[in-house]
């Protein structure tokens, strides 16, 4: 009995040599979903069959010129050559505007916030101030802008830059003040001088908020471009000096079909900008995961 406990005890088993590799996560991919293109298009049905009814129930045949129907603009405006030119012609130095002053206030927004991020004693100057530009209604000091800078491009562009300035400061300097308290720590470890910190951490760490902020300011420069339209008329004109001819005139088509195209100029504005924040930011940060 004990031999054959003693027999059992010396068998070995074999050593199998298997090593156990873990399987890769599964890549994941980006899919469409139905809805995600069916909401849309929803809503826009929705919103074209609102815009009937307005001009064909609400409204009397002699009146119907103050809402025309969509296929009457489309028909009119969108389809006829002599009406869309001058439209796209006046969009383009839009878009211009809107560029250039988007840059600037891009350059200077994100340079206010650093340099105020750098010490408090700027903070506490600079912003204040920041606020106050935010505030001031920008149709008041419009004839100051006219009279400092004329009366052409270059006052169109300040426009779209005192619109679009604060949300570029604001949230680069949330994003820079909200690094990780040991992120800091572990630079600090390692000596970092303070440029080498904005450089390669503070920066970095901030550019979701920085994009955040120049999505919002891409379309404040657009609106910007399309207000000093309307009151800086010297030069070509813009899509904002047609909205107020075609207003004058009571052109109700090319009225509504230049607001389709200022409007979709501000949404291929956002999207751009969101699709170039999201190859910035990549899959590191919560806001890529987002449709």
């Amino acid at each position: 009995m004990s031999a054959d406990i003693t027999a059992r005890a010396e068998v070995t088993v074999p050593a199998t040599d298997v090593t156990t590799t873990e399987p890769a996560p599964p890549t994941r991919r980006r899919r469409i979903r139905p809805a995600a293109v069916l909401t849309p298009l929803g809503s826009l049905g929705a919103a074209i069959g609102i815009w009937y009814a307005a001009s064909y129930l609400l409204l009397s045949p002699a009146r119907r010129f103050l809402v025309p129907p969509p296929d009457q603009v489309l028909t009119v405006s969108f389809l006829d050559w002599t009406h869309l030119e001058p439209m796209l012609r006046a969009l383009w130095l839009t878009a211009q505007v809107a560029l250039v002053g988007l840059l600037i206030a891009s350059a200077l927004g994100v340079t206010v916030a650093v340099l105020m991020s750098r010490a408090r004693w700027l903070e506490r100057s600079l912003y204040p101030y920041a606020v106050i530009l935010q505030t001031v209604p920008i149709l008041a000091i419009v004839p100051l802008i006219g009279l400092w800078f004329g009366f052409g491009f270059t006052s169109r562009v300040v426009v779209c830059v005192l619109i679009a300035l604060f949300p570029m400061i604001a949230n680069t300097l949330f994003g820079i003040q909200s690094v990780d308290r040991t992120h800091h720590d572990l630079f600090t470890l390692q000596r970092a001088s303070r440029w080498a910190r904005l450089r390669k951490l503070e920066l970095p760490a901030a550019l979701p908020s920085i994009f955040t902020g120049l999505r919002t300011s891409s379309g404040l420069s657009v609106i910007g471009a399309i207000v000093g339209d309307m009151f800086f008329k010297q030069g070509e004109p813009g899509i904002g000096t047609l909205l107020d001819v075609y207003r004058s005139r009571l052109q109700s088509e090319d009225l509504f079909a230049a607001i389709i195209l200022a409007s979709l100029f501000g949404v291929a504005v956002f999207a751009l900008f969101t699709l170039i924040a999201r190859l910035a930011v990549g899959s590191w940060h919560a806001s890529a995961d987002r449709p």
